[in-house]
């Protein structure tokens, strides 16, 4: 992983902990979160298929990955507000970094700002596998040799 993609990463990490930090309690963080996700483009309806469809999720999420080894993007799209927002958080940190970067940066954000203690084991569970598809994605794309 390069030093400036992760130092980039790392920085995204803790400008959401910032963030969450201003926030007085978690009805706020869960407003906040649900601004996030509303903010996050929409998907095509032909985007929302089987093969983009997140497993592991009780709420229907679709990701769509594109680009490189060097440079990957995320797109993601949630029917539920809260999920959205989540999905909002991953993109900040994993859209625009490099396969490498994906596969090895941890999500830290999640524990720092206790969003693991507060949600439900089913988001908690969506979240991880949204992450491993994120890695899965760059892992085809090193594989592919680009």
């Amino acid at each position: 992983m390069s030093g400036s993609d992760r130092a980039a990463a790392e920085t995204v990490q803790q400008q959401i902990i910032d963030d969450f930090a201003l926030l007085q309690d978690w009805s706020e963080r869960y407003q906040y979160l649900i601004d996030l996700g509303r903010q996050l483009p929409p998907l095509d309806g032909s985007e929302k298929t089987d093969a983009n469809l997140l497993h592991g999720c009780q709420s229907q999420v679709w990701v769509v990955a594109s680009g490189d080894a060097d440079c990957l993007h995320f797109r993601a799209a949630s029917d539920a507000a809260i999920v959205s927002g989540l999905i909002a958080l991953m993109l900040k940190v994993y859209d625009g970094r490099s396969a490498e970067t994906v596969l090895e940066m941890k999500p830290d954000f999640i524990s720092s700002i206790g969003l693991d203690r507060h949600l439900s084991s089913t988001r908690n569970n969506g979240l991880a596998a949204l992450h491993k598809r994120l890695q899965a994605e760059a892992a085809r794309r090193l594989a592919a040799g680009g």
